[in-house]
């Protein structure tokens, strides 16, 4: 397989994508709600899931897609090579504020990631990653991650998982909140995780994601020694719903046993 190929086709996709939704911004949206009046697709980000799936089709037409709006496949299993895309990771975001939204891309081949690419269209950077081979901002190496403590840490987090919530006993992360350094929230799964690659910011923690919205993300991370699991310290599932803990190496073990106690929740 080779592979310096299909990174050099999705490099190219993702920018050109970028260059598509940079130059929307003076036209009107055509906004329609999900499952939820605040889950929010517009008609860039079928558009732009359609790009992605065009080329794809016509270069790799043994590839699988797993889209967020549904235009691809919907594949039982990891077996052979699958694209996961999100063509705009914080909808939300892009409409009320045209930025911190990301194009997220990651290329599994049997379950395990290959290709990951992160593009933030606003600022035009793109973290990409190719397994094995270091991890960058544009043309520029990230350093790997080194362990760093809690009260010395930027933890990225919605506030609602400090609230009293039905998925997780916010008892547990008051304590993690008032021991960090500080805490962020960005509103996309994609650039908080890059983020992390980066040392922006030191972990993020989020309690309910779709595998586009982490598939990308992941494999720059785990590139630099980041760790990415679930908040029980799982493996993820790429082809359903999770909950997401990423973080630097160290600090990662010490939220799962000190703060989260391993699952009990």
């Amino acid at each position: 397989m080779d592979w310096e190929q299909i990174y050099s086709h999705a490099f190219q996709w993702v920018k050109e994508a970028g260059e598509k939704i940079r130059l929307s911004f003076d036209k009107t949206l055509n906004i329609q709600t999900k499952s939820n009046p605040n889950d929010l697709v517009t008609n860039i980000d079928k558009e732009t899931e359609q790009f992605f799936i065009s080329k794809i089709r016509e270069t790799y037409p043994g590839h699988k897609i797993l889209g967020e709006e549904g235009f691809g496949d919907k594949p039982e299993n990891l077996n052979g090579i699958v694209w996961l895309i999100d063509p705009i990771d914080g909808t939300m975001n892009f409409i009320h504020q045209q930025r911190n939204f990301a194009i997220s891309i990651g290329v599994y081949e049997n379950g395990v990631g290959k290709i990951g690419l992160v593009y933030d269209v606003v600022h035009d950077e793109l973290y990409h990653a190719v397994k094995g081979s270091g991890a960058y901002i544009n043309d520029k190496p990230i350093p790997v991650l080194h362990p760093r403590k809690v009260n010395e840490s930027i933890i990225a987090l919605n506030a609602t998982w400090v609230m009293e919530n039905r998925r997780i006993d916010h008892n547990l992360l008051i304590p993690l909140v008032r021991e960090a350094r500080g805490t962020r929230s960005y509103g996309t799964a994609a650039l908080e995780m890059v983020f992390v690659a980066a040392g922006r910011i030191d972990a993020y923690i989020s309690m309910r994601l779709s595998p586009w919205d982490f598939a990308g993300g992941a494999v720059i991370v785990e590139e630099l020694g980041g760790i990415v699991t679930n908040l029980r310290g799982e493996k993820l599932d790429f082809l359903s719903n999770d909950s997401l803990l990423v973080a630097r190496p160290g600090l990662h073990e010490t939220i799962l046993q000190e703060y989260l106690k391993c699952g009990k929740w």
